[in-house]
């Protein structure tokens, strides 16, 4: 049977493997799939993707939010949660919050042998930044009033 909106099944939407991490970043993230769940479904105040992160793969670089929440369900699979606290394995029913504004980076790691799936939903806020704590990230991603851009901790382009 069909589904109509407003419902759908994820795995209809077209899957993209792109990032816009600049080298040596990107490479640390793809391949991976992402479906935009929320754009499909009209949604403009939330986010909402379904991802797919490969063995082996991160889901970004160790980042915290400015003025966007984010909440993550995985739905299957495994994936390791790193935060400033230090890892925590997250499997099939279980979830993360990270309310903006708090200054702890967090980023999912699949070191299983099998893809994990899992949702990603926030809010879109305009005014949003995304800072990276590793030391070896030299990353900030400004918001798109700013240029959408990432730059290095200086301010310098990429």
């Amino acid at each position: 049977m069909a589904l109509r909106k407003p419902a759908l099944d994820p795995r209809s939407i077209e899957a993209l493997n792109r990032t816009g991490y600049p080298q040596p970043y990107a490479s640390r993230v793809l391949p991976r799939s992402k479906r935009a769940v929320g754009d499909a479904l009209g949604l403009t105040r939330i986010g909402i993707n379904y991802s797919v992160l490969h063995p082996g793969k991160e889901s970004s670089m160790r980042h915290w939010h400015t003025h966007e929440d984010e909440f993550v369900f995985v739905l299957e699979g495994e994936v390791v949660l790193r935060t400033e606290a230090g890892e925590q394995l997250l499997t099939a029913g279980m979830c993360a919050g990270f309310p903006a504004g708090t200054e702890d980076g967090h980023q999912l790691i699949n070191r299983s042998s099998a893809d994990a799936v899992y949702l990603e939903i926030s809010n879109r806020d305009p005014a949003d930044r995304a800072l990276y704590t590793d030391p070896d990230v030299d990353l900030v991603y400004g918001p798109p009033h700013a240029g959408g851009r990432f730059r290095r901790r200086d301010g310098t382009p990429i």
